[in-house]
């Protein structure tokens, strides 16, 4: 995984600098800021937890108030899920999105409003080895029998920013709209250990960022 990673951190960087050379309204921009994921799933009890995300995007002129924005975030975001004794479970998630997002120009350098889709590559779900042997509430399932989550899921962004051309503050959600515990499903052992239901999640995540275009 850290060599798709540091593949697609060359791939944006190439690719940023060579928009920054058209100077016609494209900008490299670097940002980072917080978040707050929860899974969506009827198969645990969850509950939101903060994380950190930053990186790398450009944003390019289109058509009128158009814009179009690509980029990269390296993300490490937390959630937590229920055991039997009603303990909660921090799981951590690492990994890094692409985005290739367009951007209504509402106040034109200054405001705008944007979406579009995320892929997300995934790393496997981290647990405190206090908690791996913990049993999930509603289940027979451990904490850490969980952790090997499907690596590759697609998200849905929807976002606003404000600012100076220069500076800006990003707020945005993102929602996930594949099942990112769907790998879990191939393992019929683990299905046995979920009262014989399938796995289904997915993430929410909502962020606020700073983000300072070169």
């Amino acid at each position: 995984m850290n060599k798709k990673l540091t593949l697609l951190l060359l791939f944006f960087t190439t690719l940023g600098f060579a928009q920054y050379g058209n100077r016609d309204g494209n900008r490299i921009g670097i940002s980072a800021g917080i978040s707050q994921t929860t899974l969506f799933t009827n198969n645990f009890k969850a509950s939101p937890e903060m994380g950190f995300a930053g990186g790398l995007s450009v944003r390019g002129n289109y058509y009128n108030n158009w814009s179009m924005i690509y980029g990269m975030q390296f993300f490490s975001n937390n959630f937590s899920l229920q055991s039997t004794f009603n303990q909660d479970i921090k799981y951590n998630i690492q990994g890094v999105q692409v985005r290739i997002l367009f951007s209504y120009n509402v106040v034109e350098d200054h405001v705008s409003l944007d979406f579009g889709p995320v892929l997300q590559v995934n790393g496997k779900l981290k647990v405190d080895p206090t908690d791996e042997n913990r049993i999930l509430k509603g289940t027979l399932l451990a904490a850490n029998q969980i952790v090997d989550i499907s690596p590759v899921s697609g998200n849905f962004y929807l976002g606003c920013s404000a600012g100076s051309k220069t500076i800006r503050v990003v707020l945005f959600y993102e929602y996930g709209f594949t099942n990112i515990l769907n790998k879990l499903n191939k393992d019929d052992a683990l299905k046995v250990l979920n009262n014989g239901d399938t796995f289904k999640g997915n993430l929410g995540s909502i962020n606020g960022q700073v983000i300072i275009n070169l």
